[in-house]
């Protein structure tokens, strides 16, 4: 069993470019925390890595290099799909790969309120203008999906198109 996680986390260091994996850089301004998150944690999961971000892999001691290898790799994955403004925020010697994501979430789940009140004008204001019906449609379903990300139910007539 144990060669068969060695070789799991071996995997995991063959991945060199993360945003082949993760296409998505995670910015306030964009409101992707949750797709984001979302693609995070299924590639954290495939590459057997996933203890790294949730608390349940701790290293067996203080000279645990194989761990530290590892919740470096995960850093790194982390660190490189943050917009820079982010990564200025969440960078701090000495944090594991918990502490960055536990920062990360905080950032963003304790702006809940402030996303909700953005989020919700963005839905009441937005306009038709020089798109096309399909592509409108598409923006309200956008802001309608990430509102219900905050659960935050987003009725029938507030996606009626405009007469």
């Amino acid at each position: 069993m144990a060669a068969q996680n060695h070789n799991g986390y071996e995997r995991a260091f063959g991945v060199t470019n993360i945003k082949s994996h993760i296409p998505l850089n995670l910015d306030f301004e964009d409101h992707n925390y949750d797709a984001w998150r979302e693609l995070f944690l299924s590639h954290c999961l495939a590459f057997n890595v996933h203890g790294h971000h949730d608390g349940t892999s701790l290293p067996a001691n203080d000279d645990d290099t194989p761990w530290k290898k590892r919740d470096g790799l995960v850093k790194l994955w982390l660190y490189r799909t943050l917009t820079q403004p982010l990564f200025r925020t969440n960078f701090q010697t000495g944090w594991s790969a918990r502490d960055i994501w536990l920062h990360i979430e905080n950032q963003f789940r304790n702006n809940k309120e402030a996303r909700e009140i953005q989020l919700d004008h963005d839905l009441r204001t937005t306009e038709i203008g020089d798109r096309s019906v399909h592509e409108y449609c598409q923006t309200l379903k956008s802001i309608s999906a990430l509102l219900a990300n905050l659960d935050v139910h987003v009725s029938d007539v507030s996606l009626k198109l405009p007469e």
